[in-house]
């Protein structure tokens, strides 16, 4: 058994002890209250309206003003230009003192994140209780500096570009993914030789303990650091367990009061491992936000990500069959959901021991090129226009989605496969979807067909448990 291993264990051992005060997140239960008020107002169809207005008005142009801060250094010339938009000279008083407010909260962010890391990875150890003072304070600054955004809110106009838009010409895309269009399964394989899992010292909790794993990505167009975070159940030895991914731009390790469906798989006793997806969290490149470089090198970034991903994923599947002999499934919500599809896929290629026994999948659909090309995000963030002056037609973006796309044989058994989708999904279009389940043979009882969008799905997740209890079913 390797040092990782008897962390997890020991880890796993917090969860059925009861050796600290159990951890709340700081304000849980008034965010636990907050959710469930949500999952009543919000679990409708005029929410899903209201979202993609106040993605493309708010989040993602504020976003990109957040991004240029993180390399502007407090100056307006530099933030100006790295946005990039046209300078406002009457504006630069109050940009100086929102990139000083900006510059302070990230101070703050990385202090505690500095911390956070000696804590939890470091060679010493700490008393639980300061543990506990550690996450609470650094998902404090965390949400603080990522709700910095509001500070450039001032500026918010038509103007301001949603993305920072740099797509790779056909032929770069070509020269790293060409041969990936007739053979796939090399570029989805799992490395050769493991990378060494760090497992981080738990928090416990009432319904069971967290910590975090990282790993050095085994995918050489990546190469960073991986984290996941993992929330064990109480009492449950050898619980099944389920690598959940999440969606575009959810950062869930780092805001406050988030829709989260781990809590749920929790509540039902699984082991839920949530790894950040490439160029998310602890993953964001200087000058990006949380997941804008997978759009705004749309194609090679997806391709990178996603293919990136499943090598990721394999180490995972690998640690968990080495710490838990409970059973294995893949799942995820909206991106995270076609990884997790594309994963199980893939995995009829790998060792026997990394493949999954169940999927659980929320708002996915059958074709990547029908949400990152077609679907109603792509209507929102834009980037035809700088795709073209690159060289793209449309069909050859098309082609190089189709690399993500799964086969339309099921990868395991149909009946091991649940699946929930909004009829009025427009994101990832519920209209290509139901063509991938029905090939798939999905049995109805394990169809979740709900008059909802793409964001209203979640917000009815909240109270509605019914297809987390036919997963647990499933995967009994």
């Amino acid at each position: 058994m390797t040092s990782a291993d008897s962390s997890a264990n020991a880890a796993m051992g917090a969860a059925s002890g009861a050796t600290a005060a159990p951890y709340r997140r700081p304000g849980e239960t008034a965010d636990r209250i907050r959710r469930m008020l949500a999952g009543y107002v919000l679990a409708w169809p005029w929410f899903d309206g209201f979202s993609a207005w106040a993605l493309r008005r708010l989040y993602f142009p504020a976003s990109r003003l957040w991004a240029a801060a993180r390399l502007a250094d407090g100056s307006p010339e530099r933030f100006w230009e790295t946005v990039p938009m046209r300078r406002r000279l009457e504006h630069n008083g109050r940009l100086a003192a929102a990139l000083a407010r900006f510059d302070r909260a990230r101070a703050r962010a990385e202090a505690l994140e500095a911390e956070w890391q000696r804590v939890f990875f470091g060679p010493e150890d700490s008393p639980d209780n300061y543990r506990l003072a550690v996450e609470a304070a650094r998902l404090g600054s965390r949400h603080a500096y990522n709700a910095a955004r509001r500070f450039f809110f001032f500026l918010l106009d038509r103007e301001v570009p949603r993305m920072r838009f740099d797509p790779a010409s056909p032929a770069e895309v070509a020269a790293v993914y060409g041969e990936a269009r007739r053979e796939l399964a090399p570029f989805a394989a799992p490395p050769d030789a493991m990378p060494t899992v760090e497992v981080s010292r738990p928090l416990p909790g009432e319904a069971g303990a967290d910590y975090w794993l990282r790993f050095k990505s085994p995918s050489p167009r990546l190469g960073d650091t991986v984290y996941a975070r993992v929330h064990e159940p109480r009492g449950a030895a050898d619980a099944p367990t389920v690598i959940f991914g999440h969606g575009i731009c959810v950062e869930f390790d780092h805001w406050r009061g988030l829709i989260d469906e781990a809590d749920h798989l929790r509540q039902a006793g699984f082991r839920v491992i949530r790894p950040e997806a490439p160029w998310h969290g602890r993953r964001t490149p200087a000058g990006y936000f949380g997941g804008e470089r997978l759009i705004a090198t749309y194609p090679m970034g997806l391709l990178d990500a996603v293919l990136g991903t499943l090598r990721e994923w394999s180490v995972l599947a690998d640690w968990s069959r080495r710490t838990s002999r409970g059973a294995l499934a893949f799942g995820g919500t909206s991106l995270g959901a076609q990884m997790a599809q594309l994963a199980a896929d893939r995995a009829r290629e790998w060792p026997q021991h990394l493949r999954p026994e169940g999927l659980f999948l929320i708002t996915h659909c059958g074709r990547m090129a029908e949400a990152a090309q077609h679907g109603e995000m792509a209507r929102i963030v834009g980037g035809a226009e700088e795709a073209e002056q690159k060289g793209w037609t449309l069909e050859e973006v098309d082609r190089y989605a189709a690399i993500l796309d799964p086969r339309r044989e099921p990868p395991l058994a149909p009946e091991r496969i649940v699946t929930v989708l909004g009829r009025r999904d427009v994101v990832t279009p519920f209209t290509d979807a139901l063509p991938l389940i029905d090939g798939w043979k999905v049995p109805e009882a394990n169809r979740f067909l709900w008059d909802r969008g793409h964001f209203s799905i979640p917000m009815t997740l909240i109270h509605n448990s019914a297809p987390v209890a036919r997963f647990r079913e499933v995967m009994r």
